[in-house]
């Protein structure tokens, strides 16, 4: 199935959960979680996923592929995020792969995350909307650009066929 706007690149997803820094026992939410990629690697460490998408047709897909994946832990919302983030108490880790209201988003993570808070971008504007925002909230730590090439033949040879750039904006409490 195609699923718009997904899956995240694994080497994408892997400097993302890096920099995330999920613990055993934190309590991480993936806002935008559209295949749910990101919510199972994430689930394989923490104790609890909340995984929020606005498209039903991206909670179905997700809820499929979690099941799949045997990951249990993984809790999953139908709905804008703004209307479910005030309702989840704890947050150690956020991770952000799509949202339409990503100022309100981060005003929300920012208040509850204990943690780190990973936006992933394809979009310059929302690289800028993310940064400034991290930056308005004191919680900036960084953005670092990756672009990943896969390989593929060509004449009998190999050569690399760049996939689009994205963009991973780093925020955390008590940074500035």
């Amino acid at each position: 199935m195609g699923l718009k706007g997904g899956p995240t690149q694994d080497e994408v997803m892997a400097v993302s959960l890096a920099k995330l820094g999920i613990r055993p026992g934190d309590r991480v939410v993936d806002v935008g979680c559209g295949t749910g990629k990101v919510a199972i690697a994430a689930s394989r460490v923490a104790e609890h996923v909340y995984a929020i998408d606005r498209r039903p047709e991206a909670v179905a897909y997700a809820r499929g592929e979690a099941a799949a994946a045997g990951a249990g832990n993984i809790e999953f919302f139908e709905g804008d995020a703004v209307d479910i983030l005030p309702g989840i108490d704890r947050l150690d880790a956020a991770f952000v792969g799509g949202s339409r209201r990503l100022p309100e988003v981060l005003d929300l993570l920012a208040a509850t995350v204990r943690g780190r808070i990973v936006v992933n971008a394809v979009m310059v504007e929302t690289l800028y909307e993310a940064i400034r925002s991290m930056q308005r909230l004191g919680i900036f730590v960084e953005a670092v650009h990756l672009q990943v090439s896969r390989s593929a033949a060509i004449a009998g040879g190999v050569m690399f066929k760049p996939q689009n750039p994205v963009y991973v904006i780093v925020g955390g409490a008590g940074c500035s």
